[in-house]
């Protein structure tokens, strides 16, 4: 019988251990876990673009200093002293052509149109529909649906100076085209020197596409000092 006999200096039990002892098999690594992806960052909100459907449209982009307008005043005033000469001029001849033996009998010229006059001042709740050429307004928002309007010997911020009528059995024309229409109709308006004194913008306002389904033909032309309720004379003669 062979018997195994431990190395010379080496504990019996120790040899043992060695001789029957197994190593463990290596443990594979776990695979790397790959990184998640980033997530891409929310879209940012787009931007809130409200739309008001009441009675009539402000413009919100359209706002022309009035250094402008004096000039086109100007150049009004001046046409206006030439039409006066020549109407003083055919005013002459046709009264002596009246004076003679069957000349023509002289007849009154009709008055300009002109809006009435309102049955007392202030007025609150009213209507951009009802708003007439002259009237001026106090705490004056294009985009509000009533108003109030002063005495434009009060203080006040805002004054209606023109006005453009389409015909009532017009197609609806389009914004750009009533812009426009309201901008030759603020070049039409004559204002006073008094609109001098203050720092004023033009306001214009049109139908939207409700409102003049509904009769509205009116474009504006307004004038409003940013300041607020600073204005204290009527700026149209």
């Amino acid at each position: 019988m062979t018997e195994d006999h431990p190395t010379h200096g080496e504990d019996p039990q120790t040899a043992a251990q060695s001789r029957t002892a197994q190593p463990h098999p290596a443990v594979p690594p776990h695979p790397a876990v790959p990184p998640r992806p980033a997530v891409p960052p929310h879209p940012a909100a787009p931007p809130r673009i409200t739309s008001r459907t009441a009675a009539r449209r402000p413009t919100a982009d359209v706002r022309q200093s009035l250094v402008k307008a004096g000039f086109v005043a100007a150049v009004l005033a001046v046409g206006g002293l030439l039409i006066w000469l020549l109407t003083t001029l055919l005013a002459t001849a046709t009264m002596q052509s009246a004076n003679q033996p069957g000349g023509l009998q002289e007849t009154a010229s009709p008055a300009a149109p002109s809006a009435s006059a309102r049955p007392s001042l202030p007025l609150t709740g009213v209507s951009p529909l009802d708003f007439r050429v002259g009237d001026c307004f106090k705490d004056f928002d294009p985009e509000a649906i009533e108003s109030t309007v002063v005495a434009c010997t009060t203080q006040h911020s805002a004054q209606l100076v023109a006005v453009h009528h389409y015909e009532a059995a017009d197609g609806y024309p389009g914004g750009d085209a009533m812009k426009a229409k309201a901008r030759e109709a603020c070049q039409r308006a004559a204002l006073t020197d008094k609109s001098n004194a203050y720092n004023l913008d033009y306001r214009l306002a049109y139908p939207s596409s409700t409102s003049w389904g509904q009769g509205d033909r009116r474009v504006d032309c307004y004038v409003t000092a940013a300041a607020g309720n600073i204005i204290k004379a009527s700026l149209l003669p």
